[in-house]
């Protein structure tokens, strides 16, 4: 098979990877299961906490980690960590050990933050159908938003019973995708730095271009901004409201059940971004996008229908997450991309080091109702901020 076609399997080839890498039983449950193991509001937004802080400060060595040694490594080592970090959470009983699973957690986070989205754009590149990606982003969005529907359901099903069996399949299905990882065609992406041996000189050299194309280029900076703001809001109500409902008397099935009508609507949602964009515009998405996000977090934190809008959260977070993809993608070099994409993963580490143990220590001083106002309030504020300090910006865009 030539190196074109094999880069155009990379395609599909994403797509199962996509599905089973998604089909985590212990996403909507996890927080629930460390509760049973005897961990406060605090100690559980400490250990995501733990886990962004590592975040933060690997992102851009793996992100180095990938452009220079490729993409495909990048995702291997990616899904190895995941699967002793799983493991180590299954037999952790203590904080200490429940904190070290979320260190190495972290590092397969940011082995595979930029890298497949690196992956799959510099594929498109090189067999020029670039133009491509915005749709087959939306695909992707839809395989992992149906293999979440499963997940969840499923996840729920089984934590009900025993949550050992839900983590066991779990580790299963990383193993699947940790041997699939291999059969990737890496993109022949031509890198100055690769000529030189040393590794610190190899990181700051691409640390130091990519700082550089990121300070000549505005927009770059705002979309992650504007992206990662908001993907923080949706992922830290996310894992609260599993608590937050568990203490409503909700079972874990029921909110495996809430999670995976959110996926049914996002995944349908997924393959319409495309179209969608093309109505409302670059300037829409930037407008619209935030103002709906604020509103749903109001409507979870005042209404008795959380539900509901969680459920246009998740909408809301998938449209973002496609275009801004898309949007980002287009202003960076291939040779930098990974680095630059774990830097977008850095901004979102920093916002939920500070939200996350935040809106736990007031769900435990006060309540996760009262946390949840916080949050709406603190959304309020930004957007306010976002108006009156970036309208030349938001004009820019068409």
């Amino acid at each position: 098979m030539s190196y074109l076609n094999k880069l155009r399997k990379n395609i599909v080839k994403n797509y199962v990877f996509i599905f089973f890498s998604r089909l985590d039983l212990t996403q909507g449950i996890w927080m629930i299961y460390l509760a049973t193991k005897g961990m406060s509001l605090l100690q559980l937004g400490i250990l995501e906490g733990v886990f962004h802080v590592t975040s933060l400060l690997m992102e851009v060595p793996t992100g180095v980690i990938a452009d220079i040694y490729g993409r495909k490594t990048s995702r291997i080592l990616g899904r190895f960590a995941l699967l002793i970090s799983i493991i180590l959470l299954i037999y952790s009983n203590n904080f200490c050990l429940f904190a070290v699973s979320f260190i190495i957690s972290a590092l397969s986070y940011n082995l595979e933050s930029g890298a497949g989205d690196a992956l799959i754009y510099d594929s498109l590149k090189e067999i020029k159908e670039e133009e491509r990606y915005m749709k087959i982003n939306g695909n992707n969005e839809m395989f992992m938003q149906i293999s979440s529907v499963v997940a969840y359901a499923l996840g729920g099903y089984l934590a009900a019973k025993n949550y050992l069996i839900a983590f066991g399949l779990s580790a299963i299905f990383i193993i699947i995708t940790f041997v699939e990882s291999f059969y990737f065609q890496e993109p022949n992406i031509k890198s100055e730095t690769v000529k030189e041996r040393n590794p610190f000189k190899v990181m700051k050299n691409q640390v130091t271009t990519s700082i550089k194309v990121i300070k000549g280029n505005r927009n770059i900076v705002l979309l992650i901004v504007f992206s990662e703001v908001m993907a923080a809001f949706c992922t830290s109500l996310f894992f609260y409201l599993q608590n937050y409902w568990k203490g409503f008397g909700y079972t874990e099935f029921k909110i495996g059940i809430i999670y995976s009508v959110a996926s049914i609507f996002a995944a349908i949602t997924a393959v319409k971004v495309y179209d969608i964009e093309r109505i409302i515009g670059q300037k829409g998405v930037l407008i619209i996008m935030p103002l709906a996000n604020v509103l749903c977090i109001w409507g979870i934190a005042l209404t008795n229908y959380e539900y509901v809008f969680y459920v246009l959260m998740s909408v809301i977070d998938t449209i973002t997450y496609v275009t801004f993809s898309d949007y980002i993608n287009k202003l960076i070099p291939s040779e930098n991309r990974a680095t630059i994409l774990s830097f977008q993963s850095m901004v979102f580490s920093f916002i939920m080091i500070l939200l996350f143990p935040m809106i736990g220590s007031i769900g435990d001083a006060f309540s996760l109702n009262v946390a949840f106002k916080a949050l709406a309030s603190i959304g309020s504020i930004l957007l306010l901020m976002m108006v009156i300090f970036s309208p030349q910006g938001c004009r820019k865009w068409k």
